[in-house]
């Protein structure tokens, strides 16, 4: 993943393709959606916020949010609590809280260069790797056929004209490694206009949700009442009649009355 691609992401799979499941854009279920999240965050009230793009909900970091899009066969979670350095030591409760078979992990943050991803099968992990270029968290498990093109150097880490390289770097960027793996079992990746078959995430829909103690979430919004009509105007009363005129008009100019 390449400048401005902030991701925290965990996927459970139950399809042979879950790329094909999300090319058809499906609705989001909110009901199964709220479910996770209660199952999650089991102390926790989840209070929905409304749907946001994958796009924007997998990059968002504000502590106490979750967004869920759960689709047929495909679900997926967005929350700050998933950026960690070794994928591995994620809770089982986050690597598998549904019965689904497969569980895929993909992780980046631009500012420290890092970026990451994992794989479990039925709960067990099969792949993780975290790094950033100069130095690798975690490296477990046989790489992926997939990976072939990145140790071979086919995507080399660049550096800035009159840098010179850590002999220590990596022959790629964690990140562009991470959106690699994303691309590989989901179809589609967080930078760059899409290819070919490639989904665009920010057509994918997600819904958030606040996770808060009971009774402390945030304050309902106040129901709007309905202006009151001005009343009708009732009748205007006829003027009083101007009172009679008064004699002697020339004497009460000069004796006051």
């Amino acid at each position: 993943m390449t400048v401005g691609a902030k991701v925290s992401t965990i996927w459970y799979v139950d399809v042979p393709d879950p790329a094909a499941v999300l090319r058809g854009h499906p609705e989001p279920d909110l009901d199964a959606a709220q479910q996770l999240a209660s199952r999650l965050y089991p102390d926790l009230t989840a209070t929905p916020t409304g749907p946001v793009p994958l796009a924007e909900a997998a990059r968002l970091d504000a502590a106490g949010t979750v967004h869920i899009g759960s689709y047929p066969g495909v679900t997926v979670v967005c929350g700050p609590d998933l950026a960690v350095p070794r994928p591995s030591g994620l809770p089982e409760t986050r690597v598998r809280p549904t019965e689904f078979a497969k569980t895929y992990y993909v992780a980046s943050k631009p500012d420290i260069a890092w970026g990451s991803f994992a794989m479990w099968e039925d709960g067990h992990l099969t792949r993780s790797f975290s790094a950033t270029p100069v130095h690798i968290h975690e490296d477990l498990g046989i790489p992926l056929v997939w990976e072939r093109p990145f140790w071979a150097g086919d995507f080399p880490l660049k550096h800035p004209a009159g840098v010179l390289p850590d002999p220590q770097s990596l022959p790629f960027h964690p990140q562009q490694f991470a959106e690699g793996a994303n691309r590989e079992w989901l179809g589609f990746r967080y930078t760059g206009a899409p290819e070919g078959t490639e989904i665009d995430p920010k057509t994918l829909t997600v819904h958030g949700f606040t996770v808060h103690p009971p009774g402390e979430g945030p304050a309902a919004e106040p129901p709007v009442e309905a202006e009151q009509p001005a009343p009708a105007p009732g009748p205007v009363p006829a003027p009083a009649p101007p009172p009679p005129a008064r004699k002697g008009g020339l004497l009460r100019r000069y004796f006051g009355f």
